[in-house]
Parts: C-alpha cells; structure tokens; sequence
C-alpha cells in the first residue's frame, strides 16, 4: 500500500532538522572558533586574524608553567580516572546483582558528588584534611578528583548492564569456570563501552576540574585547567587558545577511540549465543 506524506508532515520533517542543526551549532560555534585564535600571530584574542602563526604552541611547549602544570595534569587525571573506574565499576556491577533494603539509598549516596556543588566538596576536603597535614600532594588530589568521577562510572555502567543477559554467567559457571574468570571473559568484554564511557566522563571531569584543585592543590601541583584560570585572570595569552585547541583535538580523538570500542563490543555481542 503506497503512503503519502502530508504537507505539515513535510514542513515538520525539515523544520525538526534545521532546529537541530542550529542547537547543534549553537553548541559547537563556541568551541570552534578558539581554534583559529590559537594560529592568530596578533598577541590579542580578537578576529578578523592578522596572520598565521605557531608561536602561542611553541611558547606553550617552552613555558617551564605550562609544562609543570601539564604534567601534574598528566599524573591526576589518568590516576583519578584508574581509581574512578574501578571503584564505580565494582560498585555498579554489586548494586545490580545485589538485592538489599536500602539499595536507592545507597546508590543515592554513591551519586551525590554529582549533585553536590564543587565548591562545597572542595571547601569540605579541605577543612577535614587540613588538621592532618594532607593538602600538599597527589594523592588527596587524586582521591577527590576520583570521588567526583565514580558517580559517572557507576551510572554508564549499570545502564549497560541492564541489558546484560545472566545466563551467559550460569552457563559459564556449569562449565567450571570461576566468577573472577568469567567476569574478565564474559561479563566485562560485554559492558566494556560502558566502562569507557564511565572512564572518559571521569577523565574528563578530572583534567576539567579548578574549583576542587584551587582548594587542595599546593604551587608544585598546578594543573593544565588551574593554570589557565590563572591566565585568564592576569594576563589572556593566545597561548590559552593554543591550549584549549590542544584539548579539544585530545577530546575528539577519546570520542573516536570510543566509538571504535563500542563496534567492536557490538560485534562481540552479536557474535556470542543467546546475546
């Protein structure tokens, strides 16, 4: 039988399109247009360009601040992440299985770092690690860093496994194979795009984080982002334009890394029996 679009129908179909590519736009412009800042030979952030010039790169690379600052960044970030991602991976993988009184509550808790305003988690971590002298490393930084990461983990996670069929899990236990054996074989291949994804909010969440670092960071522990708001609020460098160019091409290549592992799971997924 032969169906016909109406007219409103029509006018809607491309209507809906246009009013997402403006969104899409409206989202995207802003990121966009710090990229040609970045090659700008003016010593001003200000268009039309006067010129093409790598000189904000090569003074980011020859800065001994903003190497310090991207190492530290170096160091937190993926740390925090590892911590992030074991921790709300285990958490999700627990509260899913498990059934108990209390679990909302619990998962409320365990999400709250979401919801809860930055500055008073900083403020709060740094008044009750103060007294004990903790403030002046990595690793209070890392944890913190870690704690507002695991909610994202913890949500990616469970959302996979809601799909999760279990009885690749029974049948992997009738054949001999031990939990802890059939988890890194079966049960973590098939969510792996949802740990990835937990892994990259929480990634990005760490190296995006200045409110918790200002707090709990001393002068040897200036992150990428702590540095930068140092800069915007001294002295705006085109070499914060080089910079945000460099995180925005590390940002695009983490989406595409992604988008490769979750093919390939889906491949695994269909490939398995009773998936």
């Amino acid at each position: 039988m032969q169906s016909f679009v109406t007219l409103p129908e029509r006018i809607w179909y491309y209507t809906f399109r246009v009013i997402c590519a403006l969104v899409l736009l409206f989202l995207v412009l802003p990121i966009l247009v710090i990229v040609p800042l970045s090659f700008n030979s003016s010593e001003f952030l200000l268009y039309p360009l006067t010129g093409f010039s790598l000189r904000w790169y090569q003074d980011f690379f020859h800065s001994p601040e903003w190497m310090n600052s991207l190492k530290n960044s170096a160091i937190v970030a993926p740390s925090a992440t590892v911590v992030a991602t074991l921790l709300g991976t285990m958490a999700a993988v627990g509260l899913t299985r498990a059934r108990f009184r209390g679990k909302a509550l619990l998962m409320g808790v365990l999400i709250s770092p979401m919801v809860v305003p930055v500055v008073i988690l900083g403020v709060a971590s740094y008044l009750f690690f103060a007294p004990l002298g903790l403030t002046s490393g990595y690793g209070l930084l890392i944890m913190t860093h870690a704690a507002l990461g695991v909610p994202f983990v913890i949500i990616t996670v469970s959302a996979t496994l809601q799909g999760f069929n279990t009885n690749l899990l029974r049948a992997a236990s009738s054949l001999g194979s031990t939990p802890l054996h059939a988890f890194f074989r079966i049960t973590l291949p098939l969510i792996a795009p949802g740990v990835v994804s937990g892994a990259l909010f929480a990634f990005g969440t760490s190296f995006d984080e200045v409110v918790v670092t200002l707090f709990l960071a001393g002068p040897e522990q200036t992150t990428l982002p702590r540095q930068m708001f140092s800069g915007i609020r001294e002295n705006i460098s085109p070499t914060i334009a080089a910079v945000a160019t460099i995180l925005i091409a590390i940002s695009v290549c983490m989406l595409l890394a992604l988008e490769f592992l979750r093919g390939r799971a889906e491949k695994l997924r269909s490939s398995l029996p009773g998936a």
